[in-house]
């Protein structure tokens, strides 16, 4: 494969899918106001935990990537399946950060607008850029990729089970 075709081609970057969907919730606040928390809680420290929650998974699931010999923009080639650190649990644990992400934001800034997001970004994620992330692993690792998916971390929602051996 050449490197241009040698990659998932989403139909958009995920930061930039991210970016609208907060652009869009906080414009929509600001058109008409939807509060989504009770006045008397504390929510700016609630939705700020949950938000450095997401960048540390972000975090993390870069470094794991990254040392693997990988690259985590969907642009780019895929060099090999990684199956450790946060890719144990969960096949996009990018995408699970920017969900928990959208949401701390939703909570920090009271803002329902912004919860309401989730469900364009998801949608955008799962069937621009995830399915079609699927499509070239598969193509491209084959049965290996399989195994991963098989017997591997789920999808966005992180569980805990026992896997084969991916070699």
């Amino acid at each position: 494969m050449d490197d241009r075709t040698d990659a998932a081609q989403v139909i958009i970057r995920p930061p930039l899918a991210w970016g609208l969907a907060v652009i869009a919730g906080l414009a929509l606040n600001w058109l008409a106001p939807l509060p989504l928390l009770p006045a008397d809680l504390p929510a700016g420290g609630l939705g700020a935990m949950v938000f450095a929650l997401a960048l540390a998974l972000i975090v993390w699931a870069i470094v794991t990537i990254t040392r693997a010999g990988s690259n985590v923009p969907t642009n780019l080639t895929t060099t090999t399946i990684v199956a450790s650190g946060p890719y144990r649990f969960t096949r996009n644990p990018i995408y699970l950060a920017m969900f928990l992400g959208l949401i701390g934001l939703a909570i920090a800034f009271d803002n329902l607008w912004l919860l309401m997001m989730l469900v364009p970004f998801a949608l955008v994620i799962r069937y621009g850029v995830v399915a079609r992330e699927e499509a070239y692993l598969e193509r491209k690792f084959g049965d290996v990729y399989r195994g991963y998916r098989a017997y591997g971390a789920g999808c966005s929602v992180p569980h805990i089970r026992r896997r084969a051996e991916l070699m």
